[in-house]
């Protein structure tokens, strides 16, 4: 279906509509819908598993761990941490408001909320965030990714018949029904994809000062840095493994490994050994490996390969009718090369080499550039790797270890500059999606006519013991 703009503005004074009869602020509501929304997304397992193999060729358990297991995990902490996240907190107002010693802060919806999602965690990261939203006491449009277009059925079909139209809706189509809903004087913008768009998400949504939260890939791509130090069967296992998973098109995934240079053979030797354990050596074969989103963007993967075949020492290869490219190292790789200077979102993997005596300049080049949604170090020496991840900016990121504070409950995930603005999942989701709104609650006997006219000495000197 192809929305016109008449209709997406119905939508949006529909949902503005329900919004403003406060049916969706009681907390108790509020939980009723995300339970529902478990519910549905547990009823329809599989057929969200079989549209994420139809868009991504992920396996079932590749989609389970990804997708599905992940927004019932982001579910289950907001209907847990609700109650408790939404309570009004309470504040002395201090003496320069007496006697209206009581102030709290009410933790409000902004009301009518348009999520925009990407293609390659179709349903995490279109449901993930509806579970933030509902949390929040909003109303939700979500404008699902016409590339994936299984799983934006799936999902049309399942909010269809899990809420009204004029609480939650998903709707399809291009660019053209993203930029009409984006038009419209919603009132709180979620988006996830690449930072030009991004941009342009930002320039429309100002039109109408709309606050907006951004989540985006990084402009240079994420740092994984190996120290000689490092363990490099491990580093190389969890790196093998990241790549592989959903054909590297994941906005936190390694662009580029960044490895000490008297290690860096015998790192590459052991990620090959790891990739060929973990999928084979010819991928694109493998039922299990995922495919890329389209055939554009298979094309756009060998086009880059292509250009830097005589460095390739592992994969290069793939299948242009099933769209899978296998994992491919490419080795050497200068830091100053165009493939290190942007988001790769594929399965190649470039290796730059650095001297350990080197290893400030290398992290001052980094820095120097966008910043990261993630940052990667391998190394025993915690020392260092605590320092540089307190310096450097980047949105999350692991020591020892890839992708997995994601997972983690009760923390932020988000980025900063190129990689985005705003974090979300538990309470920092909820805290996006509503507003704090500071409310005194005034006495009407024994007030000071301090503030009031005519002022004189007395009041100036009064005045100024109590705010100092």
């Amino acid at each position: 279906m192809s929305y016109t703009k008449e209709e997406i503005h119905q939508i949006v004074l529909n949902q503005k509509e329900y919004f403003l009869k406060g049916e969706t602020l009681p907390i108790r509501f509020r939980k009723q819908q995300l339970k529902r929304l478990k519910e549905a997304i547990l009823k329809n397992e599989e057929k969200i598993c079989d549209a994420l193999y139809q868009d991504l060729g992920r396996c079932e358990v590749e989609a389970y761990f990804c997708d599905v297991g992940d927004v019932v995990m982001e579910i289950n902490e907001y209907i847990h941490g609700l109650s408790r996240w939404a309570k009004p907190e309470r504040h002395y107002s201090g003496l320069a408001s007496f006697p209206s010693f009581t102030t709290k802060v009410y933790k409000m919806p902004y009301g009518v909320s348009l999520i925009i999602s990407p293609f390659n965690f179709p349903i995490l990261l279109s449901l993930g965030v509806l579970a933030a939203s509902i949390a929040g006491g909003n109303t939700a449009i979500i404008k699902a990714s016409s590339k994936s277009a299984a799983c934006t059925q799936a999902m049309k079909e399942i909010i269809a018949e899990t809420f009204p139209p004029e609480y939650a809706i998903v709707i399809d189509g291009g660019h053209d029904v993203a930029d009409f809903c984006l038009e419209e004087p919603v009132d709180k913008i979620f988006y996830t994809g690449s930072p030009n768009v991004g941009k342009h998400v930002m320039e429309i949504a100002s039109k109408n000062l709309v606050p907006v939260t951004l989540e985006l890939g990084g402009e240079n791509g994420n740092w994984c840095i190996i120290r000689k130090d490092a363990n490099l069967k491990d580093a190389a296992r969890k790196i093998a493994f990241f790549k592989i998973c959903n054909s590297g098109q994941i906005c936190i995934n390694i662009n580029q490994v960044a490895v000490e240079k008297s290690v860096a053979k015998e790192f590459i030797e052991e990620l090959k050994k790891a990739i060929i354990k973990q999928i084979g050596e010819h991928a694109h074969t493998n039922e299990e490996y995922p495919k890329l989103i389209t055939r554009r963007a298979y094309d756009k993967i060998v086009e880059e390969a292509e250009h830097y075949k005589e460095r390739i020492v592992f994969g290069g290869e793939g299948d242009p009718e099933k769209w899978k490219y296998d994992p491919t190292i490419i080795y050497p790789v200068d830091i100053n090369e165009p493939i290190v200077n942007h988001e790769i979102f594929g399965p190649l993997l470039p290796i730059v080499e650095y001297e350990d005596s080197e290893i400030d300049k290398l992290l001052d080049t980094i820095s120097r550039r966008e910043h990261g949604l993630a940052l990667y170090l391998f190394t025993k020496n915690m020392k260092w790797a605590k320092k540089v991840m307190q310096t450097q900016q980047y949105g999350g990121g692991c020591i020892n270890e890839v992708c997995l504070h994601l997972m983690v409950k009760g923390v932020p995930f988000n980025g900063t500059g190129h990689s985005g603005m705003g974090a979300y999942h538990g309470v920092w989701g909820f805290r996006e999606f509503t507003h704090p709104s500071t409310v005194l609650f005034g006495k009407t006997h024994m007030n000071l006519p301090l503030r009031e006219h005519p002022y004189n000495q007395k009041k100036k000197k009064l005045l100024s013991s109590f705010l100092k």
